[in-house]
């Protein structure tokens, strides 16, 4: 992502700027889903990082409450079941209606409802008694950005970068821009070579993976975004 290059399709001698990036399909950004303070950093920038691995640890008055909404719909479905259970007890002596056995059929059915999406949320969140929560990697790979410290304090509304940025390196994607002449010579599959000012007198192998089809109305140019291999 702090590179630039050239390419040259291996066919002929069409040269085309462009710039490298982190592949988009293999790359989150983490943002915060509660407000909070930063307890500890678990992952520092190059730090290789697997799928779930925690990358910081924060303390949130918000995990608390989800914590004790998460506490009260087990409660509610644990007193749903045994009054189901009651219930049809009652229903099978002929003691209470169907209506009633339905209507806490119902109440059951959506207190499993309430426990499911608060045991999910809790899931999402990860999290310990004392009531902080791990920010966790959805993918595995490599931290790449890291905007926070410790200490801090943040919203998940308050705009900004994400707190980090995780992504799989072994392979980039090149963004280039084409003019209209060039696509009879830019289609998907195609290949081209890659060179950067950083290793110069080397080339890169890439494949063209899409074609926009449609000019930029600022630019002028046709984007085209193509796949290299990051060794």
């Amino acid at each position: 992502t702090k590179k630039a290059g050239e390419t040259a399709l291996l066919s002929g001698e069409l040269r085309l700027p462009g710039r490298l990036v982190w592949n988009e399909d293999r790359t989150v950004r983490v943002f915060p889903q509660l407000g909070g303070r930063v307890l500890r950093i678990l992952a520092e920038i190059g730090a290789p990082v697997k799928a779930g691995q925690a990358l910081a640890t924060l303390a949130s008055p918000d995990f608390g409450q989800a914590q004790a909404e998460a506490r009260k719909a087990q409660a509610d479905l644990t007193l749903a079941r045994k009054a189901l259970e009651r219930n049809r007890e009652l229903l099978d002596a002929g003691v209470i209606a169907r209506k009633d056995w339905e209507q806490s059929e119902a109440d059951a059915a959506r207190a499993q409802a309430e426990a499911d999406r608060t045991a999910r949320r809790m899931a999402v969140l990860g999290g310990d008694g004392d009531g902080s929560y791990s920010l966790k990697s959805p993918l595995a790979g490599v931290v790449v950005e890291r905007n926070l410290n410790p200490g801090q304090e943040f919203r998940p509304d308050q705009p900004g970068a994400p707190l980090f940025v995780v992504t799989d390196p072994t392979g980039l994607w090149i963004q280039l821009d084409a003019t209209e002449a060039d696509l009879a010579r830019l289609k998907p599959g195609g290949k081209f070579a890659l060179e950067a000012k950083q290793y110069p007198g080397e080339r890169f192998a890439g494949t063209i993976r899409h074609v926009a089809d449609f000019v930029d109305p600022n630019s002028r140019t046709v984007k085209v975004r193509g796949e290299v291999p990051n060794a």
